[in-house]
């Protein structure tokens, strides 16, 4: 049994996500006990990923509730442009942030917390596509594989993956399992 069994975590798909940002954390995770469920617009419904890879999303995000998840994690591709029109994402990130719980956003992903508010005078990085946006939020940006701010943890791209996946469970055992209600 791991140490992270019984953690939860919310982690977003909408087409033309970016394939291995999605499915390089949610392996590594379930490998380390997290169960992760993977919401989209709709439930059951075949997403494509940005390099044609296919993913079915386990529920719809206007049924999930924060209280019973660990954390959030927000995969790049052009997905996170569409999702951070979502005020049920946004609503679902500051929750997380307000209770201090994992945010974790690679690539393009840092568009969804940006949206939800809650980057300012958090140390992050991200796609350089998106760094004039993460300064605009008021994060300060550092170029590095991972970056990880209290509950906050961001990468670059793909190849950041393993060091973006070791901050993620760092932060998660950190924080332990969420405290029922």
């Amino acid at each position: 049994m791991s140490d992270l069994t019984g953690t939860r975590v919310l982690m977003f798909v909408e087409d033309v996500y970016e394939d291995l940002e999605l499915w390089y954390p949610k392996y590594r995770l379930r490998e380390a006990g997290v169960e992760v469920v993977v919401a989209g617009p709709e439930a059951k419904v075949k997403y494509a990923g940005k390099n044609g890879y296919p993913c079915v999303s386990d529920a719809a995000i206007r049924e999930m509730d924060s209280a019973t998840f660990d954390g959030v994690v927000c995969p790049g591709g052009f997905m996170p442009d569409k999702l951070r029109r979502d005020p049920k994402v946004l609503s679902l990130i500051r929750e997380f942030h307000e209770r201090g719980q994992l945010v974790a956003a690679v690539c393009h992903g840092g568009w969804m917390p940006i949206s939800a508010g809650v980057y300012k005078g958090a140390k992050v990085t991200g796609s350089p596509g998106i760094k004039d946006d993460l300064i605009n939020a008021g994060a300060i940006w550092l170029d590095a594989e991972v970056v990880v701010d209290r509950h906050f943890v961001s990468s670059r791209k793909p190849d950041d993956l393993p060091a973006f996946c070791v901050g993620i469970l760092s932060v998660l055992r950190a924080q332990g399992k969420r405290t029922a209600s």
